[in-house]
């Protein structure tokens, strides 16, 4: 009883009882259950009321609602990729058999038929249709594992950065949020980048890869001595030399560490390690890059960098307000950025105030 339930349906549409009974004739194997219909509107009815339908045989010329009126009802519930259709008509019109196939009917068939004829194509149909969902249920599995793979390996990486960032922190003495708000405030700052300058051609995508790569901007301080790197208080002009090596040594460890270097997440963590204490007027540092030599990702990098430097306590120094931190950028008391990254780093003033406080009352480790 439980098997029975379970077989596959055939609806034959025909308004003529003889040509129904010859098509059933040609499934009495007892490998289908079969359904009638006399017309399209009891086409439809079956369509809706059974599930399970594998093959639909359709006549054209019929009362009340004809084959093609059937068609344009399956067609409009998406039914037709699931459900082939042959076309069984005693009509020879080559713009009826067009017309059939725009609808995209699996096969036509024109009467008088030949019962093998027609059992062996429906046979070869439903094959076809069932080894397509089934490679359709196969597809999605796979594209779901590899998914699944990525996000993991995406996860991975998340930790390995946050980890290599964290130890950077700890030998610098840094509050531990650093790379946090770094990977933030870029975010916020590629997203009106986005928005207000196409020219740049940001991507969502991008964004996402820009921001992870944002937080190994200082990867390159683990090979700073500590007595430079914790010095409390300022660099004499050799230190600092010294200091400013840690822009090209975290290109070194990423060059002997990463594997893939043709991937954007390496382009972007090497360019933003490198760049991100470049100037806009060529002040900056290691390679004296001008204006837009220096890419986009690196310069919003910068920005965000110097903001939180400014905001955030440190051995020699007491953090600055907010807004005292904002107006020295813009008035270009902490280096020049772009006319671009200036107007992106004003509409994000708020989103830069609001996450300093909310981390400030806190505690996301």
């Amino acid at each position: 009883m439980e098997a029975e339930k379970k077989r596959k349906k055939i609806l034959i549409v025909d308004d003529e009882e003889v040509n129904r009974e010859i098509l059933k004739d040609v499934f009495r194997d007892g490998n289908y259950d079969l359904l009638e219909a006399e017309d399209g509107e009891d086409a439809i009815f079956k369509l809706k009321n059974n599930s399970d339908i594998v093959l639909l045989l359709l006549d054209i010329v019929m009362p009340v609602m004809d084959g093609f009126g059937v068609l344009e009802y399956m067609n409009g519930e998406n039914m037709l990729d699931n459900i082939p259709v042959i076309l069984i008509t005693s009509e020879d019109a080559l713009d009826s058999e067009d017309q059939a196939y725009s609808y995209g009917v699996a096969d036509v068939i024109h009467k008088p038929f030949y019962p093998h004829i027609v059992k062996r194509r429906s046979k070869n149909i439903i094959d076809l249709y069932r080894h397509k969902h089934h490679m359709e249920v196969r597809l999605k599995e796979q594209e779901e594992e590899i998914r699944r793979q990525q996000k993991e390996i995406q996860d991975n990486n998340e930790f390995m950065i946050d980890t290599l960032s964290s130890v950077v922190e700890a030998r610098s003495a840094e509050t531990g949020e650093h790379t946090r708000r770094i990977k933030y405030f870029t975010r916020i700052m590629l997203k009106y980048l986005m928005k207000y300058y196409p020219k740049y051609g940001i991507t969502p995508e991008q964004i996402d890869e820009i921001a992870r790569a944002s937080a190994l901007h200082d990867i390159g301080k683990i090979g700073i001595p500590d007595a430079i790197l914790l010095k409390p208080g300022r660099l004499t002009p050799e230190e600092f030399e010294i200091m400013k090596t840690h822009t090209t040594i975290g290109c070194e460890i990423l060059e002997k560490s990463y594997r893939d270097q043709t991937s954007e997440f390496y382009r972007y963590s090497y360019d933003i390690c490198r760049y991100h204490h470049e100037r806009w007027d060529g002040k900056g540092y290691p390679d004296q890059l001008v204006g837009d030599e220096i890419p986009i990702y690196a310069q919003i990098v910068a920005i965000a960098d110097v903001y939180d430097a400014l905001v955030s306590p440190r051995v020699y120094k007491s953090a600055y307000a907010n807004s005292m931190a904002y107006d020295m950028i813009m008035n270009g008391e902490c280096g020049q950025f772009s006319p671009d990254v200036l107007e992106c780093f004003g509409l994000a003033k708020q989103d830069f105030f609001n996450i300093v406080e909310v981390i400030k009352m806190f505690d996301f480790s």
